[in-house]
């Protein structure tokens, strides 16, 4: 049998940490083998001992789980963490601090212990336990300066506007991104220039009142404008549309050659809302020369069936983000083992991947 995965419990409340130590235990892929109930305590198992995985608290006394994520960036020792909190629903904004300090998914804890005890609450934790403890351990990587960003930008865009004039008909850029997408996608929008020549729809596996929240982060950085998509936008070249969080985003083509953003209210797919695999159908019948599929870090295989029903219909250009950089080497991977993918490339190239795909208008 498989040694079980051994998960640290961090959080302030005596009875929170019983129940999720509880929950954690009820399934024998893991075990509850550590508690701390501040992350000054954390911090010091975590220099001394290695787990799977950490299931962290938000607000604590002595040390938060903010702050904690900060000492384990600053001391480079590597975690894999997975946030529970009652802060990240309405605390979108501490939800997304946390995902760029490492955090690579989140739950949102219920106020009372009692309310834990729920099977949808128990349900929800180990399947993003699982993900967590099972990604790649975080990288830590100098953060790329922003000016540095922006020059790269610059150049790459200079040199496709020589070849702009070469890549002929109209495209459309769609990605997905799951588990590690938040942070990965701040080393791709930001390098995207105003005058991207195709405008660029992005599924991101995130529940509702979240999108808002991280498309307005995306907008901060980049030149390229960005927005959660709004039922009924028209799409516009140089703009990135995300989708909304619990609802599918399609685009639908109207006779004067117009497209709309539209959401749909069906059941998850592959077990996640929004679904990548119906942006990529709803672009089948329309009349862009080329559809630009990017997929990136994430648990599982979406993308991969909606790309190959698109493909059937449509021009496609296939960019998979490779094994080596992405957090979770799930939808990247089933696209290339479906033999879907024109290249595989590394995170901080695929925004150039994407501009030389594209062009950008002169």
């Amino acid at each position: 049998m498989a040694m079980k995965k051994k998960i640290l419990v961090v959080d302030d409340s005596a009875l929170m940490r019983r129940v999720i130590c509880d929950i954690i235990d009820s399934d024998e892929r893991f075990q509850a083998a550590a508690k701390a109930n501040n992350g000054e305590e954390a911090l010091e198992l975590l220099s001394r001992n290695q787990y799977d995985a950490v299931v962290l608290d938000v607000n604590m006394p002595k040390m938060n789980g903010l702050e904690l994520l900060k000492q384990l960036r600053d001391r480079k020792i590597p975690a894999r963490v997975m946030m529970a909190s009652t802060d990240t629903r309405e605390g979108a904004k501490t939800t997304l601090d946390a995902l760029e300090l490492g955090a690579l998914d989140f739950i949102h804890k219920p106020d009372s212990a009692v309310d834990c005890r729920v099977e949808t609450f128990r349900t929800e934790l180990l399947r993003i336990l699982e993900v967590v403890a099972n990604s790649n351990l975080p990288v830590f990587a100098a953060p790329e300066r922003t000016e540095d960003s922006r020059q790269t930008t610059g150049r790459v865009a200079d040199f496709a506007k020589k070849f702009s004039s070469k890549i002929q008909g109209s495209k459309v850029v769609a990605i997905a991104s799951s588990t590690g997408g938040p942070k990965s996608l701040q080393a791709v929008i930001p390098k995207l220039p105003a005058e991207l020549d195709a405008p660029v729809l992005l599924v991101q596996h995130m529940p509702k009142g979240f999108t808002a929240s991280l498309a307005e982060r995306l907008n901060d950085l980049s030149q390229i404008r960005v927005k959660e998509a709004q039922e009924g936008d028209e799409l516009e070249n140089g703009t990135v549309y995300v989708a909304m969080g619990g609802m599918h985003m399609n685009v639908k083509t109207s006779p004067g050659g117009r497209y709309t953003i539209h959401y749909s209210d069906e059941p998850a797919r592959e077990g996640v809302k929004p679904c990548a695999n119906y942006m990529y159908e709803s672009l089948s019948d329309s009349r862009f020369d080329e559809v630009v599929c990017v997929v990136m870090t994430g648990m599982g295989a979406d993308g991969t069936e909606g790309i190959r029903n698109l493909e059937a219909k449509k021009k496609v250009h296939v960019i998979a983000q490779d094994q080596a950089t992405s957090v979770v080497y799930g939808m990247p991977k089933s696209v290339a083992n479906a033999g879907l993918t024109d290249q595989v490339v590394p995170l901080d190239q695929l925004a150039q991947e994407i501009i030389l795909n594209v062009g950008v208008r002169a």
